[in-house]
């Protein structure tokens, strides 16, 4: 068929606009295809081919896999418990955090007690008492009282010590002695640790009935308190046959800190009783702050028991203390002594004889 050409143009026209309105479309549906479609970046772009690529080495261990486990939707495993299910606890992360924030911390508290005990040891030396005229002897410690004390501070510390070996022991003492040598010393503190441990059950109780009715809180132990300083200055606020120092020992470590020991200690050591992970670490960091706390206050005890003052460890081995020892560190128990107001009498022995067994004749 012949077309005019006047046709032939508006043809021409017709054909141009419909190209024109095609490749408009196109554009458009392309444009909109890549509004709806999230940019990309080198970095999202390399970390899905490296997933991609840990799918295909390592198979179920990939981000998006430990991601949909983390959430907290149930699995399956084949525990049979109270955390069936369960393949990745969260607050783990949180406990590994704050167990190394928390013994750091510990650390630094026990070796600003042991720096400050051995500056003020190094300045003041032991405090003393005028050992001119001795007087006679007083029994101030009954031998069931001396055996409950010296069972609860033998457990106590070598829990102390090989608790901080496991706690500490990596950072401090394995650069030093290597990892032969530190592997065995971990693995002695930590059966010494957990066979040692639940001894504490009889041991507290023991040392608690036989000291308790010397350790009552009143006001003139505030007194003592607010006069402290003489008590470092050889002139001691009168005290009772303890002071409230030693109160204070006697009531924060042994009633306070060391049950809550005993309790978290049994939590961790057994974890057959049912317990959750969750609940296992929270025992971890309680007692974790409990016993770095309880050994700070420990060691200032053991100073004043041992090297701090003369005649102290004297009167927890033997049982026996001299009246001019007893009048300058406890006056008014002494009284109460020589009064015949107390349980203890004066005893009819020679000061060179305590040392020898048995117990001598009261007068």
């Amino acid at each position: 068929m012949r077309i005019n050409p006047p046709k032939a143009a508006a043809w021409s026209a017709c054909s141009v606009s419909v190209r024109a309105l095609a490749a408009a479309c196109v554009m458009f549906v392309a444009s909109a295809v890549a509004a709806q479609s999230p940019a990309v970046s080198p970095k999202a772009d390399e970390f899905a081919r490296q997933q991609q690529q840990q799918q295909v080495t390592q198979p179920l261990n990939n981000q998006p896999l430990w991601q949909e486990i983390r959430a907290g939707a149930p699995q399956v495993t084949t525990v049979q418990g109270r955390e069936t299910n369960v393949l990745m606890q969260p607050q783990g992360q949180t406990w590994r955090a704050a167990r190394v924030s928390l013994m750091a911390i510990g650390g630094f508290m026990v070796a600003l007690a042991l720096i400050g005990l051995s500056a003020f040891y190094a300045y003041r030396g032991p405090l003393t008492v005028d050992a001119s005229s001795r007087g006679p002897l007083i029994e101030r410690f009954a031998p069931a009282d001396r055996y409950a004390h010296w069972l609860l501070a033998i457990v106590w510390v070598t829990l102390a010590i090989t608790g901080l070996i496991l706690s500490l022991g990596k950072t401090i003492l394995l650069p030093l002695i290597g990892y032969t040598l530190f592997s065995w010393l971990a693995l002695l503190s930590k059966n010494l640790h957990n066979f040692a441990g639940p001894i504490l059950i009889f041991a507290v109780p023991f040392m608690f009935v036989r000291f308790v009715r010397d350790n009552a809180l009143g006001m003139e132990d505030v007194k003592w308190f607010l006069n402290i300083a003489g008590y470092f200055k050889g002139h001691e606020y009168p005290s009772e046959k303890f002071n409230a120092g030693e109160k204070l020992v006697f009531w924060f470590v042994l009633v306070l800190l060391t049950p809550i020991l005993i309790v978290t200690g049994l939590i961790l050591v057994f974890p057959n009783f049912d317990q959750t992970r969750n609940t296992m670490q929270l025992a971890n960091l309680v007692h974790v702050a409990a016993a770095y706390v309880g050994i700070a206050l420990a060691c200032v005890h053991i100073y004043l028991g041992t090297i701090g003052m003369t005649g102290a460890y004297k009167a927890m081995r033997h049982g026996y203390v001299d009246t001019n020892w007893a009048e300058h560190h406890h006056q008014r128990w002494y009284q109460n002594v020589m009064a015949g107001k107390a349980r203890e009498r004066v005893v009819d022995v020679d000061a060179s004889k305590v040392v020898t067994p048995g117990r001598p004749k009261a007068v």
